[in-house]
């Protein structure tokens, strides 16, 4: 498979350097990620992604251990093998994630014992949200039960954040970063 739109090159003109720099979280000393780079290729629309995509990584209200399991199981769930795999990579540790749990973001069900009332609630809703673009009446209230008002705002905004990403890395077919953990298959 052979990505379709090659991200920008370096050496970056000063105005791209700095603008994929914005992309990676504060000190992370790694290249840009491809995903950033390919981005680039129509600054404009990057410029207006970015702002959102660090307001929900950075800013958001979810807790770092929430975000990145509803992140996991969005990428998972659209066999978004890039996206899953530089999250999981980078931020399932510091969230919390056990390997266990990792793998079960692309294998398992919301059912499994190995996750909380909360992360039952949090992947049965990505789930409904995958399958019909929609939450039932249990799922939404299951979900408001863990998430205030603001929480479950911004959990549906942040699931169809990452289905975007998803789309993105898939669509142009981006190859998985060197350093991240292979998709489990489900």
């Amino acid at each position: 498979m052979k990505q379709r739109i090659d991200g920008v090159a370096p050496p970056y003109p000063p105005e791209t350097d700095r603008a994929l720099h914005r992309w990676m979280p504060p000190g992370v000393t790694r290249e840009p990620l491809m995903l950033f780079k390919v981005l680039e290729r129509h600054p404009e629309l990057a410029s207006r992604m970015r702002a959102l995509g660090a307001g929900l990584l950075v800013h958001g209200r979810l807790s770092d251990a929430d975000r990145e399991l509803v992140i996991a199981r969005v990428a998972a769930r659209a066999g978004c093998a890039y996206e899953w795999g530089v999250h999981m990579a980078t931020y399932a540790e510091t969230a919390g994630l056990t390997p266990y749990q990792i793998t079960l973001t692309a294998t398992g069900t919301p059912d499994d014992p190995a996750w909380s009332p909360r992360q039952t609630a949090l992947l049965r809703a990505v789930d409904e949200l995958h399958a019909s673009a929609r939450l039932g009446d249990d799922t939404w209230a299951a979900l408001r039960e863990q998430l205030d008002e603001p929480g479950a705002i911004e959990f549906l905004v942040l699931a169809g954040w990452y289905r975007t990403i998803a789309y993105v890395a898939n669509g142009v077919q981006i190859e998985s970063e060197p350093w991240a953990l292979a998709l489990p298959a489900r």
